[in-house]
């Protein structure tokens, strides 16, 4: 895959992921043709524009736009190749009590994210999905899950164009803008953590996997796959440990719409999903292309019927010393526990 004749626009782009995407991006590819970031918030555009000045990056640009506003997204996919859909509204508590708000932006958004690109030519579009929109019991998750179900459907109505519409589904970023580590590191001086409940796990992915994943799918899509990532898993109480061992660690409880383990995939979708070897990958039920010349090409193999993909049975975990080389590693290079507790 050669990007450097490429035109990409990312919805969401001066997110966590975001910004690590068009690092990898003008890394990679110097010379891509142009690089559209599109969201909704003015101060961080700023920010990142002088991280990129316009006189070192020509191609880099910058929409300020809300992917609510079906117009301006369509005015900036104008002679856009690729879209990376990135912006969601994510917090799971703030969704709970403006539903209507998570509604707009997450479905709607999505709507126009596949309007636009169905109205102005482009090729190829990913979306980010999220584990919680397996089995959803919180409305984020029930938004995005319905997002999933619109670009996969999208294949269905491309017609004769020459597009194609796939989703990358994973779980919780490292040091990503609302993730557990950075919020442990912060309370960590105050010395109490607050554990929501003991048993709970998540899925561990660091943001670099995430970009990969995503250039895997603009890559390797036929269209409606529906990507997930085999990574480990850990536990909020092991991650409370490595970074703040000295603290009190109090469990206050689950959130609304907070689950205690987290699925990427279900027993019902086990029908359906195929090991790719690095991903597995949920196939369309009415795809547009033939099943078995998919398998033969990337050597699929179907999953057991009853297979599923959860955190708290993955048999593949990260330990404290795990955790703490990547945190150093991803979140904070200056972090270090004292001595007494560096061997627990």
């Amino acid at each position: 895959m050669d990007l450097n004749k490429k035109s990409v626009l990312i919805t969401g782009g001066t997110g966590s992921f975001g910004k690590e995407f068009v690092k990898t991006i003008l890394a990679k590819w110097p010379n891509v043709k142009r690089l559209a970031i599109y969201s909704r918030d003015e101060q961080k555009q700023f920010v990142m524009a002088h991280e990129y000045p316009e006189h070192v990056y020509p191609n880099l640009r910058f929409f300020i736009g809300d992917v609510r506003d079906f117009e301006r997204l369509k005015r900036a996919c104008q002679g856009i190749d690729i879209i990376i859909h990135a912006a969601a509204m994510k917090h799971v508590h703030i969704a709970e009590y403006n539903p209507d708000e998570c509604v707009k932006t997450n479905i709607g958004g999505a709507e126009n994210v596949i309007r636009a690109a169905l109205e102005t030519n482009v090729e190829n579009v990913v979306a980010l999905s999220t584990d919680k929109a397996c089995a959803p019991i919180n409305l984020y998750g029930a938004t995005k899950l319905t997002s999933d179900k619109l670009f996969i459907a999208a294949n269905n109505i491309r017609g004769h164009k020459n597009i194609k519409f796939s989703v990358v589904r994973y779980g919780n970023v490292m040091g990503s803008n609302g993730s557990v580590m950075p919020f442990f590191l912060k309370k960590r001086k105050e010395g109490v953590l607050p554990i929501t409940d003991s048993n709970m796990t998540r899925f561990n992915i660091s943001l670099q996997e995430g970009v990969d994943m995503v250039l895997h799918a603009l890559e390797s899509a036929w269209g409606g796959e529906l990507f997930v990532p085999k990574i480990p898993s850990y536990k909020i109480v092991d991650v409370a440990k490595a970074i703040a061992p000295e603290c009190e660690h109090r469990v206050v409880g689950i959130r609304p719409g907070e689950k205690i383990h987290e699925e990427m995939i279900t027993a019902s979708d086990s029908f359906s999903t195929y090991d790719l070897g690095k991903y597995y990958a949920i196939l369309p039920q009415t795809p547009v292309w033939d099943i078995d010349e998919f398998i033969r090409a990337f050597k699929a193999k179907k999953v057991p019927v009853g297979f599923s993909y959860s955190s708290g049975t993955n048999p593949e975990w990260l330990s404290i010393k795990d955790l703490r080389e990547l945190i150093i590693k991803y979140v904070d290079p200056n972090f270090q526990v004292e001595k007494q507790y560096q061997l627990n």
